[in-house]
């Protein structure tokens, strides 16, 4: 799938995203709320922030087929799945184990993009990844499956991340045909519908959290929602969703960091050097995929 280029060099954004990914799990860990609540009202205030700027795109919502409503509403509900799953296995687990998961994403979406979109990915791209993945797991090695407490958490991370694999490829799908407004918009959106839907069956509470809570809901709708996965869709016009997921590596390693400072979390010399070798892999699948694609643009132009 031809992709067009993009107005600033991409690894300007993607460094941007990675860093406010980073800070989720942080903002989660500092909540007491329900996740469901949390999802709930960081993506409703990102929402409320975006509605001032689509007053002139009312038109683009009305040309939007039946089809692809649905696909939009699709890609939400696997939006708020992953939101609702990985935001709760931070509950039972590590920063570190439940980011360490993430790093599977990739894996999911190159598989998802070679049936779906026909996609392929060099020996080198795919030594990469691999690198990168096991690079990641090391990160996370000293921590996953020491208790039945954090095998749960490590299990809710897991789903939560064959979920936003899925919401990713739907993404790519319609940014072909929608704008990143619109797509943001409407995803997000729906994703609201089904946390408020979830919320309601099970009788949580939609008001009671005191001034801190609120203060993180904002937080989060702000830095990982917009500078984040905001900025990551919106990316999905230029790079494939390979490529995007593949960046989203360094959130392991940035929110590892981020919580021995700020969680007093442990990081043993192990992980240390999953890190390292995480970047390592990053920069070689991005270098390589990179590299590739400028090679395609020649033999098409």
């Amino acid at each position: 799938m031809q992709k067009s280029s993009s107005p600033i060099p991409i690894i300007i954004p993607l460094i941007i995203g990675v860093i406010a990914l980073s800070f989720s799990s942080i903002f989660i860990k500092w909540s007491t709320s329900p996740a469901s609540v949390q999802g709930m009202y960081r993506l409703l205030f990102t929402v409320l922030l975006m509605l001032p700027f689509g007053i002139r795109r009312i038109s683009e919502f009305r040309r939007i087929s039946i089809k692809n409503w649905l696909l939009l509403g699709l890609s939400g509900f696997f939006l708020a799945l992953h939101f609702l799953l990985w935001m709760g296995s931070l509950k039972y687990t590590t920063v570190a184990s439940s980011t360490i998961i993430l790093a599977l994403e990739p894996v999911f979406i190159w598989f998802g993009a070679y049936f779906v979109f026909k996609e392929r990915i060099s020996v080198f791209a795919k030594l990469g990844m691999l690198i990168a993945i096991v690079g990641a797991g090391l990160i996370g090695w000293g921590d996953i499956g020491v208790s039945s407490t954090n095998l749960y958490g490590d299990l809710l991370s897991f789903i939560g991340t064959v979920a936003v694999a899925v919401h990713m490829l739907l993404g790519q799908k319609l940014l072909s045909q929608v704008s990143p407004y619109v797509y943001n918009l409407s995803v997000f959106s729906s994703a609201i519908v089904v946390f408020a839907l979830y919320n309601l069956s099970l009788g949580v509470s939609f008001t009671n959290y005191d001034n801190k809570e609120w203060g993180i809901f904002f937080l989060l709708a702000i830095v990982p929602t917009v500078f984040g996965h905001m900025l990551f869709n919106w990316l999905l016009q230029y790079i494939s969703a390979t490529t995007v997921s593949m960046s989203i590596l360094g959130e392991p390693v940035g929110a590892s960091l981020l919580a021995v400072f700020l969680l007093q979390e442990k990081i043993s010399a192990v992980q240390m050097s999953g890190g390292l070798l995480a970047i390592a892999g990053m920069i070689l699948f991005m270098k390589v995929t990179h590299s590739n694609n400028n090679h395609e643009s020649l033999l098409d132009s």
